[in-house]
């Protein structure tokens, strides 16, 4: 009988307890605080780059003034795990050398001449970053191109070409690494550029 009323009393202050708490943390809970768990938890997410940002936004000021140009091909570097390419995989090596225009008003591939899959040409093209990886490893997981030649630490972003008129991407993308490198993605294949003097 004793250890019974033992047992009461103890459970009873353990649900006092914790009654408490949950009334402390709710009080805490005013509209436009965060408690110091979530404070950190947000915070956490804020610095945590392992996590790569997909999605779509407009180029920031400093991509654009990288991007814009003349580039040309200078050559290979790699390819997807999986393929889907209009070049002749995995030697579709005949773009080397050739030009793309990339301007804000303009955008051109008509350079692209063995490949008719490529060539494009359209005024006003919308141009997007639709994901940002903070290290290689994140950049593989989610895209699956291993590119010996990036740094772990490179932070890659992913830019699509799309026409304004329908919306769509085109099959060309980009890859600024680190806006020091652009690489150039026909569906599967990885080029590396270089920018032609003006």
């Amino acid at each position: 009988m004793r250890r019974k009323a033992m047992i009461l009393i103890l459970l009873s202050m353990i649900s006092a307890s914790v009654a408490g708490c949950s009334s402390a943390s709710m009080s805490n809970n005013k509209p436009g605080l965060e408690t110091s768990m979530e404070a950190s938890t947000s915070s956490d997410m804020t610095t945590n780059t392992s996590e790569p940002m997909i999605g779509s936004k407009d180029l920031d000021p400093e991509t654009e003034k990288f991007f814009y140009g003349t580039w040309e091909i200078e050559k290979l570097l790699g390819f997807a795990d999986s393929y889907n390419d209009a070049s002749e995989y995995p030697t579709g090596q005949k773009v080397i050398g050739d030009q793309i225009t990339v301007d804000k008003d303009i955008f051109s591939s008509k350079g692209f001449e063995a490949y008719s899959a490529y060539q494009f040409k359209m005024e006003n093209p919308v141009y997007q970053i639709r994901e940002i990886h903070y290290n290689a490893d994140s950049f593989y997981r989610v895209d699956k191109i291993d590119l010996p030649s990036l740094n772990m630490n490179d932070q890659i972003k992913v830019l699509s070409v799309s026409d304004p008129s329908t919306g769509l991407a085109i099959p060309i993308s980009f890859l600024d690494v680190n806006n020091t490198r652009l690489l150039l993605v026909l569906e599967a294949t990885v080029f590396e550029l270089k920018r032609v003097a003006e």
